[in-house]
Formats: structure tokens, C-alpha cells, sequence
């Protein structure tokens, strides 16, 4: 009995939580459905170290597939080839950062997309957005809106149908898959999501935590050294908790998508989401 009331009483702060989150910020998302979405998959591509396989050795499938890109993959010679038709940015420091190397040749090659594109972005950097950089006519740019809520099941399906909010965002995958099912597909398939920085997680004799987050594409010095002062100053707990809470999302992301009648499938070899049922993609 003791656990049902603290349950319920934990769900409900944390619906109301969320209220007042979206009540804060209720301009709605400007993603807009795609034409007949429903008939094809989308994939979704993660910038972890298996989806470098998944290139070399499908890059002409994939380039007539529809995909979705994200982060500094347009660092990657393969982006010219690969021509994603969206690309998602979450993180602040790829609005605010222009004097990085890394960032500032990202923003330079999203200016070079000659195919039609959407560039999706949360909505709190878009005006950001438009001063680092002057991106052509064929890059649409639409927004999300990155509040992460939390609380009774029904609460949930009603803020994430609005499109509102979203499972906590804790990385730039849950809004990627979250905008893939706002475009209107109805099947969306996960490559590179390997998710396994346990494996590379440690703790220095002088307690420093260390994690290693690598990619399909190699990383610029720069990048590694930046990375690295990103974890300098957390706490083993804190990281883990971070860890946590992204896996949690895509439970909850999972059980959503079941209820909107979306199939969501994690094609990554050996990857610790354990949330979404596993299948390779049908044409690769």
C-alpha cells in the first residue's frame, strides 16, 4: 500500500511538473508531416563506431533510402554522398560555439547541401541558428521542442502527441526518433546507435571519471580534447544517472510508438538499447 501511494504521488508531481513546463513554453513544433511517409522507412542514423560497416558496405542503398543524420556528421566526407534527406541538432554547443573548428566546418558544409533538405533544430536555439550561419534555399529549417516530461501514462501520450515534449532528451537520438515520428513515418529503423559507453567507462587513480564516446567517423584532436572537458568535474553517479535516464526515455519512447501503431527497430549490431526490438533493415 506504502508503494502504491508514494507511486502515485511521484507520478503525480511529476505530471505537474511537466504542466508547468509546457505551460511555459506552449509555441507548438513546426515539423511538418511528409507526403506519403507512411509507405517507406526511415533510418535513422547514429553516429556510433558500427555504423562505419553499415556504410562502407550499403552506402549506395542508403543513399536511395530515406535517412536522417545528426550531429557533426556533416564532418563526414560520407554526408556529400549519403544526402540525408533530415538532419536533427540538439545540443547548444552547435549554435554557440562558432569559433570551434569542428562546429565551424559543420556549419560550413550544412551550408554546401545542395539536395533539398530539413535541418530540425530545438526550438530555444533557431534564432542562434540563423546568426551562425546563412544556409541555401533548399534547407528547410523546422523545430522541435526539447522539453522532457515525465508522469501518468495518459499525461504522457497527450504531451508527447502534441508534440509539446518529448521522453527527457537526454541525447540527440530521442528527438530524432521522436521528429521521424512527427514527419508521419510508420516505420523507423536505428542504425549506429551503439550506446555502449560502459564498456569505455572508468575512474583514474585520481578520481577522474573517464568516458570514451566514439564514432564512425575520426575524430579531430580538438573534438577528443573537448569531449574530454565535458565529462571533467561529473561524478561517477551523475554520469550513470545520465545514462539511465536516456535509456529510460526509449522505453517510454517504445511504448508510445506501440500506441500510435509505429514500428520502431533497432538495427545496430550489439547495441545496449534494450528497448526496441531488434531487426536489420529489410533492403541493406
Amino acid at each position: 500500500m506504502t508503494n502504491t501511494v508514494s507511486d502515485f504521488a511521484a507520478r503525480l508531481g511529476q505530471t505537474l511538473k511537466g504542466m508547468v513546463k509546457i505551460a511555459l513554453n506552449p509555441a507548438p513544433p513546426t515539423i511538418s508531416k511528409v507526403k506519403n511517409a507512411e509507405s517507406e522507412p526511415l533510418i535513422i542514423l547514429a553516429n556510433g563506431p558500427s555504423l562505419r560497416k553499415v556504410i562502407d558496405e550499403h552506402a549506395d542503398s542508403l543513399s536511395r533510402s530515406r535517412t536522417l543524420a545528426v550531429n557533426f556528421a556533416a564532418c563526414a566526407p560520407e554526408f556529400f554522398t549519403l544526402k540525408p534527406d533530415y538532419y536533427v541538432l540538439a545540443d547548444p554547443h552547435f549554435f554557440r560555439a562558432t569559433a570551434d573548428e569542428n562546429v565551424s566546418r559543420l556549419l560550413a558544409n550544412l551550408s554546401a547541401v545542395s539536395w533539398p533538405m530539413r535541418l530540425i533544430v530545438d526550438r530555444r536555439y533557431r534564432r542562434l541558428l540563423d546568426k551562425a550561419v546563412t544556409l541555401p534555399q533548399n534547407v528547410r529549417v523546422e523545430t522541435f521542442i526539447g522539453n522532457g516530461v515525465e508522469g501518468f501514462g495518459l499525461f504522457e501520450n497527450l504531451a508527447y502527441g502534441s508534440g509539446h515534449a518529448m521522453p527527457r532528451p537526454r541525447n540527440v537520438l530521442i528527438p530524432s526518433i521522436m521528429a521521424g515520428m512527427m514527419l508521419g513515418y510508420k516505420t523507423i529503423y536505428i542504425c549506429g546507435a551503439d550506446h555502449s559507453w560502459m564498456q569505455d567507462l572508468h575512474v583514474t587513480d585520481d578520481n577522474e571519471v573517464v568516458s570514451g564516446m566514439n564514432h564512425f567517423y575520426k575524430e579531430s584532436q580538438s573534438e577528443v580534447k573537448r569531449s574530454k572537458n565535458e565529462y571533467r568535474g561529473y561524478r561517477l553517479h551523475q554520469i550513470l544517472l545520465s545514462y539511465y535516464t536516456a535509456f529510460l526515455s526509449y522505453h517510454k519512447i517504445e511504448r508510445y510508438a506501440r500506441r500510435r501503431g509505429i514500428d520502431i527497430f533497432n538495427a545496430t549490431s550489439g547495441s545496449y538499447i534494450d528497448a526496441f526490438r531488434r531487426r536489420q533493415i529489410p533492403n541493406l
